[in-house]
Order: structure tokens, then sequence, then C-alpha cells
């Protein structure tokens, strides 16, 4: 039965449930599935009949920001399917005998609570018989859903592909497409010219270990073993998503590479992009990086060995280094910089996006990536729409919830570089 009017008993009765969802098996370990159950419980037994936003919760249950834009992020989407797999495959396995279902339909985002049906006693062969005839049930289903979703993703993949192949030829359409805002064209003038496309290097650092055991990074002294160098942080895969956005407008191709298989020679001829600090960032190492604001791990003191953005030359009350959240506490404020310098031929440029952690990279290249914190940013060098930009260095503050970052700020900015 649908909640419309509940008891206490009953609300009682229906937490029971959810709690016993909670603790399964099915859902251990799925602490963001979890927490969306007990959400959209809540939910319907305070306000029942009321149909629950896919707005709402992505800022209450996964702190997205106020700016949230469902079309751009599919995270309630994504989430709200995975807790409706979970839930039927509980009911098939150990929630089986469970006297209550509780059921999240599909186009909805309100759960449902349904009484399962007891069987008299005195019939165990038509209790057999309906068990057998309900696993049926469930694996057709299940083996449906699979066939639906095999062909739901071959056709995705085949649209993503086909989206791909055309939109240089898009592009070329400028007349019918969005105009770039002036802001972004002449934040990122020095990357729209000349014949080849600008790169964009993400970082890709070294680990040890397997993922099933444990990784870290590899340090100097873990000389053989297993080295992985294909893992890089989320905050990095939706930075390139930013900027191919970004770039689409300008009406300009990127080229992707992880760091990793980035070479010198690249760097010698390309305008070049790069996502995440030099910790992990391996290339920029051996490049022109900025020099105001460096990233260096602090060598003493309870925070020994964690990296910092280091204030080579502060100006006023700024202090010496800035640093993110300690390790061994939830991570609620991070620092990024932002660097324009020039490449290793004078005639090229290098872009550095990076924070201490994923999260600042994100950060910084959101913060590239939106009119107006550029605007701001070109305000703060007084740089005039159309004006040229000169190699510069700043710093972000970022403030994150639940591993979003939910506010940006300039703290520090350096111009007139030598």
């Amino acid at each position: 039965m649908s909640v419309t009017g509940i008891s206490a008993t009953e609300r009682e009765h229906y937490l029971a449930a959810v709690d016993s969802l909670v603790k399964s098996q099915v859902l251990q370990g799925s602490e963001s599935l979890c927490k969306l159950l007990r959400y959209l419980a809540e939910q319907a037994l305070q306000n029942p009949g009321t149909a629950i936003k896919e707005y709402q919760i992505a800022t209450e249950v996964f702190g997205r920001p106020a700016d949230f834009d469902s079309h751009l992020d599919s995270t309630v989407r994504v989430q709200a399917g995975r807790l409706r797999m979970k839930l039927a495959e509980y009911y098939a396995s150990e929630g089986a005998d469970h006297p209550l279902i509780v059921e999240l339909p599909r186009g909805s985002y309100s759960l449902v609570f349904h009484a399962r049906p007891i069987l008299p006693r005195s019939q165990p062969a038509e209790t057999e018989t309906r068990a057998r005839v309900r696993k049926r049930h469930i694996l057709r289903t299940w083996s449906a859903a699979v066939i639906i979703l095999s062909t739901l993703l071959a056709a995705a993949v085949a649209a993503l592909v086909g989206t791909w192949e055309n939109r240089s030829r898009n592009r070329s359409m400028s007349s019918v497409s969005q105009p770039a805002p002036a802001a972004f064209r002449t934040f990122w003038k020095g990357f729209l010219s000349g014949p080849d496309e600008p790169w964009v290097i993400f970082s890709n650092a070294a680990f040890v270990g397997r993922p099933e055991t444990g990784m870290r990074y590899r340090q100097s002294e873990d000389s053989g073993g297993l080295i992985l160098d294909h893992y890089t942080g989320v905050g990095e895969v939706l930075a390139v998503h930013e900027l191919d956005r970004v770039f689409h407008l300008l009406n300009r191709e990127l080229r992707v590479k992880r760091g990793s298989l980035f070479s010198l020679d690249d760097a010698k001829k390309n305008n070049l992009i790069f996502i995440g600090s030099p910790a992990e960032n391996l290339t920029l190492r051996d490049l022109p990086v900025n020099h105001q604001f460096v990233f260096r791990r602090l060598e003493s003191g309870a925070r020994k060995g964690e990296l910092a953005v280091f204030n080579v030359h502060p100006q006023g009350t700024e202090p010496t280094f800035f640093a993110s959240s300690p390790r061994n506490t939830q991570l609620s404020e991070d620092y990024s910089v932002i660097a324009l310098v020039p490449g290793l031929d004078p005639s090229q440029s290098a872009m550095i996006l990076a924070g201490t952690t994923t999260i600042g990279t994100q950060a910084a290249v959101e913060f590239v990536c939106r009119e107006d914190s550029v605007m701001q940013l070109l305000s703060r060098m007084n740089v005039r729409p159309g004006g040229d930009l000169k190699p510069f260095e700043a710093v972000l503050r970022v403030k994150v919830a639940r591993g979003v970052p939910v506010e940006t700020s300039l703290v520090a900015v350096r111009t007139d570089l030598p």
C-alpha cells in the first residue's frame, strides 16, 4: 500500500523495514545508497503523497551546490537506478520472506511500501510452487533487464561516438551555435590561435599495490614491483569535461593526454593545459612552472609530509603557505593554483590548474570555466574584455562539503611576473 495516511505503529514497521535494508548484505558498503534510502523513506513518511524533486535530492543528500543542473549532472538518476536494482536484489535473496516490501517505482523518487501476502501454513505444496514461480519470474525480469540495459548501453555508446564525430562539423556552423562569452574569449585567447589544438594533460600519478588490496602513491624507495599508472582523481575527470564544454563554445578542439604518456617533444610544439599538481602530474616537474605559489610538502610539524601551496613572496598579512584540511579529518577546505606561464617555446603558453587534492583541482578548473568567476579574475588583474592576458599566478580557497567544491574565492593574485 502507498503511504497516504499512516499511524505511529505503521511508521515503526516501515522504518524497521528500511533499517533491515540498510543492514543487509546487499547494501553493505553502499553508504550513498543507504543515505538516499533513509532520506526517501523520511520524506515519504513525513510528506505522504508529495513528489520529491531531483534538485531537492541533489542538494540535500549529495551536497550539490545551489546552481545544480540535472541536465549536466546525472548523479541523482544514476543513484536512484542503482537503489532500485539493490532493492530488487534484496527481495530476491535475503529479503525473500520479509513481510514488507519497499519499492522505488520508475519515474518517481517517492518510496512505496507494500505488504507481502502471507500464505497459509496448510498449503506447503502451493507455497513451494509459488516460490518456484517467483524465482522464475525474477530470473525472467533480470534477464529482460540485462537485455534492455545492454541495448541502452550500446545505443548510448553509439550516440556518444556520433556526438564526438559530429562535433567538429557542428563547430564550423558558428552562426547557429551559442556565442562564447567575451570573458572566455579574453581569458583563453592565447589558446585559440595557431594551427594545432591545445593539449590537456591530466594528472596520472604512479601507484603501487592493487585496487582490491589497497594502493598508495609510489615512493622513491619502491624499486621494482608492479607500478600502476592508469588512475586519476574524480576531480580531473570532471575537469576535462568542463574544459571541453568551454572550448566547444569557443569553436576549438582539445587534445587530451594522460601525464605519464606526455613527452617534452609534445611540450615544445603546443599550448598546454595541465590539470593536477606536480605531486600527481609528474610532467610538471620537467617543465617551466609557476614560481610565486608552488606546491611543496611540509617538512616539519604535525602535518609533516602533507602537500601545501607555498607563498614564496608573501604580501601584507598573507600566510607563508596554504594547506587543506589535515589528512586525519574530513576534507572541508582546500587550496588551488591557477597560473599562466610561458611554455618551453616562448610563443606557446601553459595553463596550470591544480589543487592540493583532486577536489581542489576540480574547483580550479570550474573557476576558469564559469563566466562570472573568469570576469572576477580578469577584473582583479585589470584586464579589459578583448585585452591581452599576461602571465599570472593566483590562489583559490575552496570550501568542500561531502566531497564537492561548494564555494571558491580568490585569496591572492600575482601579475607582472618576470
